[in-house]
């Protein structure tokens, strides 16, 4: 049975912050039961993204190199990931943080610190929203 047939979404994740990432497997994977691929830049994202075809991109904002907004940027001009929702993670939740990636048609951004007992679920429930 797939990740799919049992709606759930396959998560890329993209986070420049090892710790993050270890927390972030351990919730979607362990917790969750969630199928993901990690990568640590947007630029490895690009390179893996397509051998992986994610349902769902789960996008650190403040990265070095290429931000969160220019990864997504990138994704979306490669095919099919043109309508593959996100989810960004940020520490600045400021109002107008939000609301600038909310316009870039975002599902939601989750603010760090969060709760990796709750992540897999929280995640899970905005896929199925979309």
């Amino acid at each position: 049975m797939t990740q799919v047939e049992l709606n759930k979404p396959r998560i890329l994740h993209v986070d420049d912050d090892d710790d993050i990432r270890v927390i972030t497997q351990l919730a979607l994977e362990v917790v969750g039961k969630l199928e993901l691929r990690q990568c640590a830049s947007g630029q490895e994202a690009l390179s893996s993204v397509a051998e992986f075809t994610p349902d769902l991109f789960l996008l650190d904002v403040m990265m070095p190199g290429m931000s969160g907004e220019e990864t997504l940027e990138a994704l979306r001009r490669l095919p099919g990931m043109e309508k593959i929702p996100v989810i960004f993670m940020t520490a600045k939740a400021q109002t107008d943080d939000v609301a600038r990636l909310m316009d870039l048609d975002s599902a939601r951004v989750i603010t760090k610190p969060f709760d990796p007992i709750t992540l897999a679920s929280e995640i899970v429930e905005i896929w199925q929203q979309q």
